[in-house]
């Protein structure tokens, strides 16, 4: 549970005596407290074999070296957490960031921590179209930002499930589509075409994410599109 105070509360987001404290697009709101179920799917047991291949690889396969370069990475980037507040996470949290995605791939995973501290750019011009007859996501990009020429850069994309026209929110669940490889020289090939992963169907809201992963392991925030799927 954290809790923001100013002349009173200001925000506050988790949950505390049987209610769930967080904020959506028209303010804060509050809602009774549910447990969640565990279905223990396929998919789950995946993302938990890797976190637990990748810890397992940071207590006994990193040397001290890469461990303290991690850890100095993580002291020296600032981060934003769900109140808004800098925070700033561990070595250790790092590098479960940014090696869990290559490691579902599975892409090469970077053991070495990095020396520049700041993580990668957003692509504001990030765009999605969608058509229900191809079941195919073209997605846009900016291929001159500089992951784009760096060798073992990457950009991955996620598709959300497709929702009713008139919804405004989406929070997941998500699914990897595909990833785009940095190109040195040249670049990568733009748009992407992603085959869609949820079905989609014509006049739907549909959401993607995109993070991107630079050569060393510094991995961006996701940015998102959306757009409505067409015949």
């Amino acid at each position: 549970m954290k809790v923001k105070f100013g002349g009173g509360i200001v925000d506050a987001r988790g949950s505390i005596a049987g209610n769930t404290y967080s904020r959506n697009h028209y303010g804060a709101y509050v809602r009774a407290r549910t447990t969640p179920i565990n279905p223990n799917t396929a998919r789950q047991v995946l993302v938990r074999t890797a976190i637990a291949f990748l810890a397992d690889m940071w207590a006994n396969t990193l040397t001290a070296v890469q461990r303290t370069a991690w850890n100095l990475y993580g002291s020296s980037v600032a981060m934003v957490d769900s109140l808004g507040a800098t925070m700033y996470l561990t070595g250790y949290n790092h590098f479960i960031r940014s090696n869990l995605i290559a490691k579902m791939v599975p892409y090469p995973l970077v053991s070495v921590g990095p020396t520049v501290f700041e993580i990668p750019a957003q692509d504001p011009t990030l765009a999605v179209t969608l058509s229900e007859a191809t079941q195919v996501l073209t997605i846009a990009f900016d291929d001159t930002m500089d992951w784009a020429t760096e060798t073992a850069a990457y950009m991955f994309f996620f598709q959300g499930k497709p929702q009713n026209a008139q919804r405004n929110f989406f929070g997941g669940p998500w699914r990897l589509i595909g990833s785009v490889a940095g190109i040195d020289p040249g670049g990568p090939v733009e748009p992407h075409a992603g085959t869609a992963v949820f079905a989609i169907a014509e006049g739907q809201h549909q959401w993607i994410y995109a993070r991107i992963m630079r050569a060393d392991g510094r991995l961006s925030e996701p940015f998102r599109a959306d757009n409505f799927c067409a015949a």
